[in-house]
């Protein structure tokens, strides 16, 4: 007969060998979606070698799109940030936020940067050359990117999120980990290319709304759509803030069955914390984007939302 004391020990060896099993078959499953490499990737991207200066296809290229991980396939810098910084590699002077991860060298000296999703090794940064008004330069490896052509079919998903005043939405979302782009627009209502005076006058029906392009990747819908109920007021039902009008009522507007069930999801959580949540549940229509000077307003602007703001609700 085993003493209990036998009996749970084993049992907890068991469940020990078993959740190593199935952590090792995650790990390998993980890593054969990974692109399959050849010698010369793997000595860079791997084994954290350097390509020869001026050798990569990518050093001298300036076609509109964005490049991403050749090993993971994730988003990592768009064409807009690339510049020539004469030093033999492809240069950028921002990366997609989240995307590439900052580690100091062992000698110290140097900061290596990594595809945030899978470690693959990208090259180094540098700060404070002055070559471009961010101050920095991402010395890229060509050999460990991937050009992805603008207009292409590429690793993206889409979200469109209405919170009162687009700027404030806009500024938060753009700041969160794997997100592409943000872009400010209307969505919902009658008429086709409506104007912003057409929208304020409340009588085409519109929202103010933000699209959300991202990289699932890096994040996912629902890590989006808990950040949108966290920083704007999803009771008020009036408008957002000192912003009132139809225009700025709060709603999700779901381009699949999964995002609606999601947001469902979301919803029930926050009413069973007490919260009287207004926000409306929507298919999702045709979103015309916004006048120009509507884009990255508080960035061009250089001050913060002021009806908009984080607050923990999850």
């Amino acid at each position: 007969m085993f003493s209990k004391f036998s009996i749970v020990i084993s049992s907890l060896l068991l469940i020990s060998l078993v959740g190593c099993g199935q952590q090792k078959s995650e790990t390998i499953q993980k890593a054969m979606q990974y692109k399959e490499l050849t010698a010369e990737e793997q000595r860079v991207i791997l084994q954290k070698g350097t390509e020869k200066p001026f050798s990569g296809k990518y050093e001298k290229f300036d076609e509109k799109g964005t490049y991403s991980c050749k090993r993971c396939g994730a988003s990592l810098y768009r064409s807009d940030d690339k510049f020539d910084a004469h030093c033999g590699w492809p240069s950028f002077d921002d990366e997609i936020k989240g995307a590439v991860t900052r580690t100091t060298d062992a000698d110290g000296r140097r900061t290596e940067i990594t595809c945030a999703n899978c470690g693959a090794h990208l090259g180094h940064v540098f700060l404070g050359e002055g070559l471009t008004e961010k101050d920095t330069r991402h010395c890229v490896n060509s050999i460990s990117l991937e050009f992805v052509p603008a207009g292409s079919k590429s690793k993206t998903d889409t979200a469109i999120f209405a919170g009162g005043c687009f700027w404030g939405v806009e500024y938060y979302l753009q700041k969160s980990k794997g997100v592409f782009t943000v872009e400010s627009g209307y969505i919902g209502g009658r008429k086709d290319k409506p104007t912003y005076q057409e929208v304020c006058s409340g009588k085409t029906g519109h929202l103010e709304a933000v699209e959300v392009v991202f990289d699932p990747a890096l994040t996912d819908f629902e890590t989006l759509a808990r950040l949108f109920f966290e920083i704007h007021d999803p009771t008020q039902a009036d408008g957002q803030g000192p912003d009132r009008g139809e225009q700025y009522r709060s709603a999700v507007f779901y381009r699949t069955e999964q995002q609606k069930q999601i947001t469902e999801k979301l919803i029930m959580l926050l009413k069973g914390k007490g919260y009287k949540v207004v926000t409306q549940l929507l298919p999702a229509t045709h979103f015309w984007k916004a006048e120009e000077y509507h884009q990255d307003y508080y960035e061009h602007k250089g001050s913060t939302p002021y009806c908009h703001g984080y607050t923990k609700r999850f």
